[in-house]
């Protein structure tokens, strides 16, 4: 008897829980994602718009007769246009492309085009993973993309190297969008990993712009890359906080909203410890920079704040419940915010009419603190027992843990070990033996790594 009274406070209480829970996934703003990051500055957030623009430049047929260009222009001299692929000259294995001679910013740039929803190739790259499918410097990373990557780095490999020598105080940036901002992420980390292919470039002068940037490497890689990665997200874009395997995410593409929601819930039920330990598990990559341009319950958008950061925890892991969740995914938005963030933040710092002196003492400054929000990041990954992660060597290099010690071993042991260094295990052309080529000239992975 006192079993069947005791029924209706049962319910009560988990109706309560279920409303709780319903309330607090409503009022999740993408504001609370990035509420504690410290705010970007015009210096560092300055390439963003540019980069936004060119990657807009490659759906172009012909740059000096432009058709969907923005405001402004995009900002390319077609004459300093080093080369443009397209699906024709990739063959479909990876997306279309622009290599730019940018002198008026001193850096060469490879621009990405996103996802086309016409062309089945591009599907192709996006389905071609399983959850821990591919291992890479002591990670995950998503099977497609890398072998995208790998394609595109084979056949610019030696018209980067010439560049690189004959302009040495240019930077070399890769950037993308969406499907495009993966694969720059993983070419970023192949020439990372293999300077000597481009005449023994610096760390320093190579970095990556991914733009609403898809979950492509795991959790030590992100953070570990995080000084030469950033990645742009527009208030509630949907990809960089949904930890459904891309494609599975696209097979679902015309019921996308009912996937977010049912993801949302799901996530809601997984504790951030589990989310965390999961060594397979992928997510945005490096530095995050956060745009944010809306309040909550408050229509219509506001001036745009940039945020940043180096997170572990609490690194976009909740989807926001909003109509925007897609169309802030669109890179023509993106852009448009983007630009008038940088207004905003050029016209703050011309008020203040700040020296030169200042100004370049104040660029100094802001490198430190990266260097030490980095290092931060990376030693609060090893508290956190992030599989696989581990503090840098007190001269700033990175060496990868060794393979067949480390790989097979739990987690608890994995972060007691994570401090052991060996030499890097990727060489060249230890990733060119990841993959075969079939009759057809398709690059595949090897038999062992498939079973793997």
């Amino acid at each position: 008897m006192s079993i069947v009274c005791g029924l209706p406070l049962l319910e009560c209480v988990y109706c309560l829980a279920c409303a709780r829970w319903a309330w607090k996934r409503c009022l999740h703003t993408a504001g609370h994602d990035s509420e504690t990051w410290g705010l970007a500055t015009a210096e560092e957030f300055e390439p963003v718009p540019r980069l936004c623009r060119y990657i807009l430049s490659v759906y172009e047929d012909d740059l000096r007769h432009p058709l969907w260009e923005p405001s402004g222009g995009y900002g390319i001299n077609p004459d300093l246009l080093v080369l443009k692929k397209t699906y024709e000259d990739t063959k479909g294995k990876a997306p279309p492309y622009i290599l730019y001679l940018d002198h008026d910013h001193a850096d060469i740039v490879l621009a990405i085009r996103g996802l086309n929803l016409a062309k089945e190739s591009d599907y192709a790259l996006l389905l071609d993973n399983k959850l821990g499918k591919m291992k890479f410097d002591g990670g995950y990373v998503h099977n497609g993309l890398l072998k995208a990557a790998l394609c595109i780095l084979d056949a610019e490999c030696e018209l980067l190297k010439q560049l690189v020598e004959e302009y040495p105080n240019y930077t070399l940036t890769f950037t993308g969008h969406s499907l495009g901002s993966g694969v720059a992420t993983l070419l970023t980390m192949l020439v990372v990993q293999n300077q000597d292919k481009l005449g023994n470039i610096e760390r320093k002068r190579v970095r990556c712009y991914a733009i609403a940037p898809a979950r492509c490497i795991s959790l030590n890689l992100a953070v570990r890359y995080a000084d030469v990665i950033n990645s742009v997200v527009l208030q509630d874009d949907f990809l960089p906080r949904t930890a459904t395997p891309l494609e599975d995410i696209f097979k679902s593409l015309f019921c996308l909203p009912c996937l977010l929601c049912l993801r949302c819930m799901s996530d809601t039920c997984i504790p951030e410890e589990k989310m965390l330990k999961d060594p397979r598990r992928l997510y945005a990559p490096g530095r995050l920079y956060h745009i944010v341009e809306r309040k909550p319950c408050r229509m219509g958008r506001y001036p745009p704040v940039v945020r940043t950061a180096v997170p572990v925890d609490g690194r976009f892991e909740h989807i926001v419940l909003s109509c925007n969740a897609t169309s802030d995914h669109a890179i023509i938005w993106i852009e448009r915010e983007a630009r008038r963030a940088l207004d905003l933040m050029q016209e703050k710092y011309k008020t203040l009419e700040i020296p030169a002196k200042q100004r370049m003492e104040r660029q100094e400054t802001l490198a430190r603190e990266h260097t030490e929000e980095y290092k931060a990041a990376l030693q609060r990954a090893v508290t956190l027992s992030v599989p696989h992660a581990y503090n840098p060597s007190q001269y700033g290099t990175f060496d990868a843990l060794e393979e067949g010690e480390h790989s097979d071993r739990s987690v608890g042991e994995s972060s007691t070990g994570s401090s052991q260094k060996t030499k890097k295990i990727e060489s060249w052309e230890e990733i060119e033996h990841l993959f075969d080529k079939d009759e057809s000239g398709h690059i595949m992975p090897k038999k062992s790594h498939r079973e793997d």
